[in-house]
């Protein structure tokens, strides 16, 4: 029984170290070293007495710690909203506002410059197009998903009698809230807020388009070295100061997060109160102005015939006809490219799930060394450039013995490496709570170690793998920025390139057709996701523990 159980830890290593090291960190490395020669180095050392490099990683920073804490303010709430209360629709609004999250950033770039020109902010002294504030609110639109599912998923196992005796005891809901509830719940916040500011701070597609060229990141300038200027050592450059900052607070925030864990006992659930009506239509008003404008403007113009004699034409549905009709422009229809993400999206989460959960284990079962490197190591994709991955895995995965430059799978394998860290990010905070009596309890009752982790550590962590699944497809089913950088066959092209290409064209019947695709792909996410909870619900543990 030994040996097998010590081969379960080896596989619990290995496979998640062979995963990163041979999707990862070879290609990046890779990159690394064509990049980094003599003139590279010089790039290096010099970037530092550079005015423009200075305002880029400056606005870089700020922007991402400002979108990371707007993200929390506007979250909040609705956490506690899908927590701690019940309502009608509860899960229909937990999936729609996990929609956005999977929307590619040039539809919704387009959507809030429309939404900007119909509020009458793209000029004048209120002006948001080409702002860093354009770049604030969609920041904040794609991200209030991260904090809604993982501080919720989270705050709904905490016990509340806690709470209750405090303000027996004469607390304030302010004061209940600071003092109990907050240490509590810090370790989900700091998972969720770590995820927000890497992509905020790697941040690609909402800056180049909402930005404009006077707004530029770390990110978008390797982007422009790289793609555009053919400049591959200052690229590599770049992207060596913004991987080294990603490490530097991905490291912080692991600190943080073990300091501040509390472990929690798992409790008979308590029925959660029903929402009053002025507390779920403040919350509904509030996630319908960050979240529910723009999508409106994005559905509207997929029904808009478009202009005619300097006005609307009317209401059609003739863009959404149009999706199975093969166009010039694209090798295969749009259904066809929707299809292709489906498939990509499911592979891509089963990956992530498999290889998360056993990183997850090993950080928070495995030895001290070891669970800090996985920790680091497996966040390490959220926060290094997509150019610099696609590249790394075009120039070393295309040699044998890792010829996979022309694999099929090579997509979801590069969508897996990103939902790695949601699995993790949503898994370890769950087993680390995990009251160690429970499982004491249980060893003394005569279960085995297998027994142990079988019988409680998997019932607990369902849910949370459940949601680290779900958005692993949905960053799956949208992802753009890798994507776009690896070999693309014909028959291969996913929704998200397809929408680019339409976009990227002018004319208002191609504009309209890629704004249906981008409707159906908010449909299919927000079925996926409401399947995916009802999995969640029925794999987690009942009140008899």
């Amino acid at each position: 029984m030994i040996p097998f159980r010590r081969a379960l830890a080896a596989v619990a290593v290995v496979v998640p170290a062979a995963f990163l090291g041979i999707f990862f960190l070879y290609p990046v490395g890779s990159i690394l070293v064509r990049g980094l020669g003599a003139d590279g180095l010089n790039r290096l050392v010099e970037l530092p007495g550079r005015s423009s490099f200075r305002g880029v990683a400056w606005f870089t920073l700020w922007q991402a710690v400002a979108s990371t804490v707007l993200t929390v303010a506007v979250a909040l709430p609705g956490a506690h909203l899908l927590a701690r209360r019940r309502f009608r629709g509860r899960s229909l609004l937990r999936a729609a506002a996990t929609v956005p999250f999977v929307l590619p950033t040039v539809v919704v770039g387009g959507a809030f410059l429309a939404l900007f020109e119909r509020l009458g902010l793209n000029d004048g002294p209120l002006r948001l197009t080409r702002t860093a504030g354009a770049i604030l609110a969609a920041h904040v639109f794609f991200n209030v998903a991260v904090v809604l599912r993982t501080v919720g998923t989270f705050w709904e196992g905490l016990d509340p009698r806690v709470v209750e005796q405090a303000r027996v005891l004469g607390a304030s809901p302010a004061q209940a809230f600071r003092w109990v509830t907050w240490p509590r719940l810090w370790p989900a916040v700091a998972a969720a807020s770590s995820i927000v500011f890497l992509f905020c701070f790697t941040s690609f597609g909402v800056v180049l388009v909402l930005g404009g060229p006077t707004r530029a990141t770390l990110e978008t300038e390797v982007w422009r070295h790289a793609v555009f200027r053919g400049d591959l050592a200052s690229a590599t450059a770049l992207a060596l100061v913004q991987l080294a900052a990603v490490v530097a607070m991905v490291v912080v925030t692991n600190r943080l997060q073990r300091r501040r864990a509390v472990a929690q006992r798992v409790v008979r659930r308590v029925p959660p109160l029903r929402a009053s009506g002025r507390l779920l239509a403040a919350n509904l008003a509030l996630l319908g102005v960050v979240l529910g404008l723009p999508i409106a403007v994005l559905v509207e113009r997929s029904l808009t015939r478009g202009r005619s004699g300097g006005g609307w034409g009317g209401f059609t549905l003739d863009h959404y006809g149009a999706l199975a009709d093969r166009l010039s422009l694209l090798p295969l229809s749009a259904l066809g490219a929707l299809r292709n993400s489906l498939v990509f999206a499911v592979v891509a989460a089963g990956l992530a799930v498999v290889v998360g959960g056993l990183a997850s284990v090993v950080v928070v079962h495995g030895r001290r060394t070891l669970a800090r490197a996985f920790d680091l190591g497996m966040m390490l994709p959220l926060g290094a450039s997509a150019v610099t991955v696609g590249f790394g895995m075009l120039i070393a995965l295309s040699e044998a013995p890792l010829d996979f430059r022309s694999s099929r799978w090579l997509v979801p394998v590069a969508h897996a490496l990103i939902g790695v860290p949601f699995v993790m990010r949503v898994v370890v905070p769950t087993l680390r709570g995990i009251d160690v009596r429970l499982r004491e309890a249980a060893a003394t009752l005569g279960a085995t170690p297998a027994r142990v982790r079988r019988e409680i550590d998997l019932p607990i962590a369902a849910r949370a793998l459940a949601v680290g699944a779900g958005f692993s497809f949905a960053v799956s089913l949208g992802e753009f920025g890798a994507t776009s950088f690896l070999p693309r066959h014909p028959d291969r092209l996913t929704a998200p390139l397809a929408l680019f290409r339409l976009l990227s064209q002018p004319g208002d019947a191609l504009r309209g057709q890629a704004m249906a695709l981008a409707v159906v792909l908010m449909l299919v996410t927000a079925l996926s996701v409401l399947a995916i909870e009802g999995w969640g619900r029925r794999g987690t543990v009942r009140g008899d523990l």
